[in-house]
Formats: structure tokens, C-alpha cells, sequence
């Protein structure tokens, strides 16, 4: 049986900084690329970032350079950085693991940024 769980959401203030998890089973995770999205209220699912198998990193200009994706293949677990927070990274985050085949959701983690 498949699973992702995401973890680490929690309540931060602007300008702090939160790591987000995503543990995997079920899967051989070294194959798969590994992404983050987020769903904000009222609104779509939108990608975050993406980490390749061969760790190629990519991220929506929204978040470039202030959020991190990493993957321990070892752990089997991707990781989200984000630092310098705003009110609108407020979101449901979710982890998504992908070949060219198949893909797999987590059930996601709450992040709000509030003052």
C-alpha cells in the first residue's frame, strides 16, 4: 500500500520559517520525482517545486528563493524549506511522487503565516 504523509505544518508569523516533510512508502522512492504543491482557500492546486531523481530542483517563481526542496532517498522523505514567509504561502501543502506512469498524492499539511 502506497502512502505519503506529509508533516511540519503548522502556524508562523511573516517573515519566519517553517520544514515541511514527506514520508513515503510503498514505493521505490529513489525512482520517483518528488514535487510540492499547495492549495490555498477559494483557490487551485497550485505546484510549489519539484526535486528529480537525480535531484534536479525546480520552483514556481513565487517561492524561488526563498523555498527548498531536498529529497533523502535513504529516509525515504522529501523535505520543503521555506523561509521568509508570507501571508500568501498560506495553503494545504501536499506531496506528490510521479514516474511516467503512475503518481501518488498525500493527504496534505496545513500552513498558515499570520500574524
Amino acid at each position: 500500500q502506497v502512502q505519503l504523509v506529509e508533516s511540519g505544518g503548522n502556524l508562523v508569523q511573516p517573515g519566519g520559517s517553517l520544514r515541511l516533510s514527506c514520508a513515503a512508502s510503498g514505493i521505490m522512492f529513489s525512482i520517483y520525482t518528488m514535487s510540492w504543491y499547495r492549495q490555498a482557500p477559494g483557490k487551485q492546486r497550485e505546484w510549489v517545486a519539484t526535486v528529480t531523481r537525480v535531484e534536479n530542483t525546480n520552483y514556481a517563481r513565487s517561492v524561488k528563493g526563498r523555498f527548498t526542496i531536498s529529497r533523502d532517498n535513504a529516509k525515504q522523505t522529501v523535505y520543503l524549506q521555506m523561509n521568509s514567509l508570507k501571508p500568501d504561502d498560506t495553503a494545504v501543502y501536499y506531496c506528490k511522487s510521479a514516474t511516467t506512469e503512475t503518481e501518488y498524492w498525500g493527504q496534505g499539511t496545513q500552513v498558515t503565516v499570520s500574524s
